[in-house]
């Protein structure tokens, strides 16, 4: 006969097997992922975006996307006829934005190789008194925050960014061509996604919107050079963009390698300032 079970001893706790867990994780993430998308394209034609709190940012109303064409210009062409619709387009931004592999190579292999460059070229801004430390600062079309990541680490505290799908804490979402921000927020506004723009003169306003007298906005963009799939539109000539912005000066237009992009454009919003007015 068999010895009686010590009762002295505890039960043993059971043990969960981990490889179903393993299997069952790829699995969460699709469907996470279906819902999300799912939640982003079931707005109506006219994008509505509620505003979101983000820092000390107070919301505002919604800002309506209208679906009438930028005005034509001979420096852009878009592609517009890919998209039956603004939810259309949406859907083919967040393909590239949702993307598991690009993600994962945002957050590996070139987040430190891109915060550093990002860095380098804010210090630079901020030594020639286009940037201070306590500059509010946007990041438009930031994907998972790289360029806020470089503006903190440089000393600019109040830096965030917007996307269509959100990155906390670093990046909030927020669509380019309805900023969920009042008025006059930021001292300074950085962006490398114009190309992305289905209404360029809508990308503009809005940055134009949301700057401080003064402000200051840096764009990056390629010129004569077609961008990858997703690009919205193709710059052909710098005089494209500067012209959808009536309300900035220019500051200057330089030739810079970023990242694919080749020049960097700097505006500074038109009206009073207390920081000293670069001479153009």
């Amino acid at each position: 006969m068999a010895a009686a079970a010590d009762s002295s001893k505890p039960p043993r706790a059971a043990v969960v097997p981990a490889r179903p867990l393993l299997l069952a994780l790829p699995f969460l993430s699709l469907l996470l992922l279906h819902l999300y998308v799912y939640s982003t394209s079931s707005r109506p034609a006219g994008l509505s975006v509620t505003a979101t709190t983000v820092a000390s940012t107070t919301a505002t109303t919604p800002t309506t996307v209208p679906l009438t064409p930028s005005p034509p210009s001979p420096h852009i062409r878009m592609r517009r006829s890919r998209y039956r619709s603004y939810d259309d387009y949406l859907r083919h931004q967040l393909n590239k934005t949702l993307d598991p592999r690009l993600r994962r190579v945002w957050a590996t292999r070139d987040w430190r190789r891109k915060v550093d460059a990002f860095a380098r070229l804010f210090a630079g801004l901020r030594d020639e008194g286009l940037l201070s430390d306590a500059s509010r600062a946007l990041c438009v079309g930031a994907r998972l925050g790289q360029e806020v990541a470089a503006l903190r680490q440089v000393g600019v505290r109040g830096a965030l960014g917007i996307d269509l799908a959100p990155a906390p804490p670093l990046v909030a979402r927020g669509d380019f061509h309805a900023q969920p921000f009042p008025d006059a927020t930021f001292d300074f506004e950085f962006s490398n996604v114009f190309d992305h723009a289905l209404y360029p003169d809508r990308f503009a306003a809005e940055v134009e919107r949301t700057l401080r007298p003064g402000g200051v906005a840096v764009l990056h963009v390629a010129v004569h050079r077609r961008g990858d799939k997703y690009s919205a539109n193709d710059l052909l000539d710098v005089r494209g963009l500067v012209g959808l912005f009536p309300r900035c000066d220019v500051v200057r237009v330089s030739k810079v390698d970023a990242f694919g992009l080749d020049t960097e454009v700097i505006l500074r919003k038109k009206g009073s300032s207390r920081r000293r007015r670069r001479r153009l």
